[in-house]
């Protein structure tokens, strides 16, 4: 739409002028520098006074903060999830009262932004949500409290930075790729409510649009988006201002020049620029030559110029800017506006889970009892692009930076030092705490939680910081483990920012979310966590309407695999899999290939039959399921080796279908008198993994559930040593080793190997029998080393050794090199139980590391150790990689619970 008709003063005739009230850059300081500011502005002749606008969603984005006179409050996310509205409207009409009495008269805001794709997002708890209508009754509320203070208002960030696209550099362009049909039925909702409600400006995303219907490198510079959809199908007709040219991503691909002369052109009325003065003069360059140049029209000018003056008769005279409230102003509200703080804080701390009860702290820990909080080493959070240039400086900073966006730019690690010193103080000191980094669970944590009775991990956006999600699993299953060995350990882990990061987990039975970590949420959180009252708070947007859905068990249509057909299918459905695991899990199949599981082409000693089994999608040939199976006809066993489901399918019956299937082709092979789920050949699952605990134990009950035995399952291990070159043996090993004087030798190739194949055969399993002979097989990258009575020479155990560029490294994806540092193998060691096998088990691992080491490996895998070998072998530096728990069943007790 056009601006408004009336005309424009004689004055505005100077070009110059003109263009002037095109640009919004940076208010950097108190109301003395805006009074000052001002007053130059007034002095040098200008009709009307300067737009002040200011970013202050509160929570962590907060341009303007000081201790004395300026509240911090909650963000967008943690006031929706108070539940209140009128909450929402007073949380804003103070924070507008604030900056007004400051002498600011425009605000960026409210965020209008819905969050489709909530759990990556990088605004995050800066929007409200993922509902858009309830984007829409927040935003408008928010709205509303801004303009009943006086202050003009501007939502942002049109058409949506709810559901971008992020490619990874800085210097790519965020790209959203919905269609305008879906942008309207979800992103546009509340910019639509919005302005039929009356909001006063626009600020135009700086991100691309790639859909059907519009190919867009930059929003704001596209009139396709400023003025047919925004203006034209939107309706808005009020003051539009462009993302800040000096972003990365903008600047990089068209300059702050040109990018000045293609926002004017696309509709935008503010150029909005956030940094260097040397900066703002480029871009007013780039609009006079612009006009020069006949690329802007003097009427496209005065356009802009109409809609801003407008909107500065909407909140601004010379008497109010001349004359601002001040700091006696905010002196009369501060006492009131603390209160509303509190409230809004203490209503917004959400407890989504407490399945033990551990909450609150006061009636479940001990006075004695030690607490341990482990907090991240996360970023500052800048409070604006103006705050992020103070953030991301490398100069020291002067005296005035160091005053300046106290709250927005103080580090998480000093609001956490503060978290900590709160948490002493009711714990009377009995408190221990420590951060944690992307080097993960260290010596210092592993002591410390044995230590501790109960535990506290703050996340700070965990599924951006995936080293986060990987931390606190570790750390969950070491609480599990100690809590069943009868070491009490109560987890509690707490979300300073995005509620996503373990919403949907759970295995984290205590979770609570607090949507900041300022000093005023934590102040909050420790608070709830001691009982001082009673959180009330629930997570906004479908999450807090979501109830389960009970999903009908459906029958897939299973498939033999082909591996002509499937081959590719299956290697894409492996590298969809590995990739979703969480950080610091082991999924089995990293490593591994579609070749991994196919054993019909090598010698292993034995007529291994192997069936495999997909569902997929005929039309696209995708894999949706994986399942393998082995049979070994001269031990009668049949081995369900590895079940896999793309991610995005399960729970919808995939798993079931493909477990019948492979059942029933096991359990009609002749002869079979044994059903064993986990294989030693390949060893990709050794059994149901055990690194994620409650994934574990939901696996099991599964496994239960379909005939499976799981009373007395097998306990496999995959150790490793990290640092080869580092690694000492323990002190007095060696000499321990010697005075036993047993025998270590290593050989190559099938010659002298008949006494080997006769040991694993007596005393291992068929398919560790098949991996000595693939082993054997491989005389140039793999040995055998064997250990001898010194009595009669009789074998007490044998291990293999192996390097990585054995083409074993095919069916064990253990030993694929990651980067440079190549890996050493010490495979399925055999040794019997006799009262000296740890010592023989130490001496074939010690063996095993000198070759490893020899050939130059930076790490080595001891792969297939069981529960009775592993502490022997971690009292040697080794650690644990994966845990497996291998079952076994009796072929007609699975035939009558699962197939009926």
């Amino acid at each position: 739409m056009e601006a408004p008709e009336e005309e424009l003063d004689p004055l505005w005739d100077d070009l110059d002028w003109a263009m002037g009230q095109l640009f919004m850059v940076p208010a950097q300081d108190t109301a003395r520098l805006v009074q000052e500011l001002q007053n130059i502005a007034h002095q040098a002749g200008h009709p009307v006074p300067l737009l002040i606008a200011l970013d202050q969603e509160n929570g962590g984005v907060n341009s303007l903060y000081d201790e004395d006179f300026i509240c911090q409050f909650p963000s967008a996310m943690g006031v929706a999830a108070t539940g209140s509205l009128d909450l929402a409207y007073e949380v804003a009409n103070a924070t507008a009262k604030e900056v007004a009495a400051v002498g600011v008269n425009m605000i960026m805001g409210p965020v209008l932004d819905v969050l489709t794709n909530a759990r990556y997002q990088a605004i995050g708890v800066r929007a409200t949500g993922d509902d858009p209508q309830e984007v829409s009754q927040y935003g408008i509320a928010a709205m509303t409290g801004y303009k009943d203070a006086g202050i003009t208002t501007c939502g942002k960030h049109f058409p949506s930075y709810g559901n971008l696209d992020f490619l990874g550099s800085s210097l790519d362009m965020p790209i959203i790729t919905e269609t305008l049909e879906q942008l309207s039925l979800s992103a546009l909702v509340p910019f639509r409510n919005a302005i039929r409600e009356g909001l006063d400006a626009m600020m135009v995303g700086g991100c691309a649009i790639a859909n059907a219907g519009m190919n867009v490198m930059h929003a704001c510079l596209s009139d396709q988006v400023v003025d047919e959809l925004l203006r034209h199908d939107l309706g808005f007709n009020g003051v539009t201002i462009s993302e800040c040219l000096e972003m990365d991503a903008l600047s990089h691909d068209i300059g702050v020049r040109g990018g000045t002369v293609m926002a004017v052109e696309a509709g935008c009325d503010l150029v909005l620029l956030c940094r260097s003065f040397s900066v703002q003069l480029e871009a007013i360059s780039g609009m006079k030559l612009g006009v020069e140049n006949d690329m802007i029209s003097r009427d496209r000018i005065n356009v802009s110029l109409k809609r801003v003056l407008h909107l500065k008769s909407k909140c601004t005279n010379w008497n109010k800017a001349l004359n601002p409230p001040g700091i006696n102003y905010l002196s009369t509200l501060h006492a009131s506006h603390l209160a509303l703080s509190t409230r809004a804080y203490d209503n917004s701390i959400t407890v989504m889970r407490d399945k033990s009860h551990l909450l609150p702290l006061s009636t479940t820990l001990y006075a004695e009892e030690e607490l341990l909080l482990l907090t991240p080493l996360v970023k500052p959070l800048p409070a604006s692009a103006a705050t992020k240039t103070i953030a991301d400086n490398t100069k020291p900073p002067t005296e005035h930076d160091k005053g300046m966006h106290r709250s927005s730019i103080m580090s998480g690690e000093g609001v956490f030092r503060e978290l900590g010193r709160s948490l002493a103080r009711q714990r009377h000191g009995k408190l221990l705490h420590t951060s944690y980094t992307a080097n993960g669970v260290r010596p210092v944590h592993e002591n410390l939680i044995n230590r501790a009775a109960a535990i506290i991990i703050v996340t700070a956006d965990a599924n951006r910081n995936l080293y986060q999600n990987g931390f606190t699993k570790h750390v969950a299953m070491m609480c599990s483990m100690l809590t069943a060995g009868g070491k009490k350990k109560s987890l509690i882990v707490v979300s300073v920012s995005s509620p996503y990061d373990f919403a949907m987990d759970k295995s984290i039975g205590t979770y609570v979310c607090t949507f900041d970590f300022t000093e005023t949420a934590m102040s909050a959180l420790v608070r709830a966590l001691f009982g001082d009252y009673v959180p009330q708070g629930t997570l906004p947007g479908t999450l807090r309407k979501s109830r389960k859905v009970q999903k009908s068990r459906q029958h897939w249509l299973v498939e033999s695999w082909s591996h002509d057909r499937d081959h590719r299918g299956l290697q894409a459905l492996i590298k969809t899999v590995v990739k979703t695991t969480a950080p610091g899990h082991q999924s089995g199949l990293s490593g591994a290939s579609a070749a991994s599981f196919e054993l019909a082409n090598v010698e292993t000693g034995e007529n291994i039959e192997e069936s495999h089994y997909v569902v997929r999608n005929s039309s696209t040939q995708a894999l949706f399921g994986f399942c393998s199976t082995y049979y070994f006809p001269t031990s009668s066993l049949g081995i369900l080796g590895a079940m896999f489901v793309d991610p995005s399918k399960r729970n919808l019956s995939i798993g079931h279908s493909l477990h019948q299937r492979a059942i029933r082709g096991l359990i009609q092979k002749r002869g079979i008198k044994k059903l064993q789920l986990g294989s030693g050949l390949p060893p990709i699952f050794l059994g149901i993994p055990m690194g994620d605990l409650s994934e574990g134990a939901r696996l099991k009950r599964w496994f239960a559930t379909n005939g499976w035995d799981i009373t007395s399952p097998k306990l496999l291990y995959t150790l490793t040593i990290r640092n080869l070159n580092n690694w000492d043996p323990p002190e007095g090993l060696l000499q321990s080793i010697q005075r036993v004087s047993f025998a270590f030798d290593l050989i190559h190739g099938t010659e002298n190997s008949s006494a080997v194949l006769e040991h694993v055969s007596a005393h291992s399993t068929p398919e560790i029998l098949a991996l000595y002979n693939l082993a054997l097989s491989d005389s140039k990258a793999c040995g055998i080393v064997r250990a001898k009575s010194p009595v009669d020479g009789a074998l007490v155990g044998t291990v293999i050794i192996c390097r990585s560029e054995t083409f074993l490294s095919t069916y064990i994806p253990a030993l694929h090199s990651s980067g440079n540092d190549s890996i050493g193998g010490i495979l399925a060691p055999v040794v019997p139980n006799t009262p000296q096998a740890s010592i023989v088990l130490q001496g074939l691992a010690l063996l095993g590391i000198r070759q490893n080491k020899a050939h130059r490996s930076g790490t080595c895998v001891l792969n297939w150790v069981s529960g009775e070998e592993r502490d022997v072998l971690l009292g040697m530096g080794f650690d644990v990689l994966d845990a497996w728990e291998e079952l076994n069943c009796k072929p007609e007790r699975i035939s009558e619970m699962t197939l009926g």
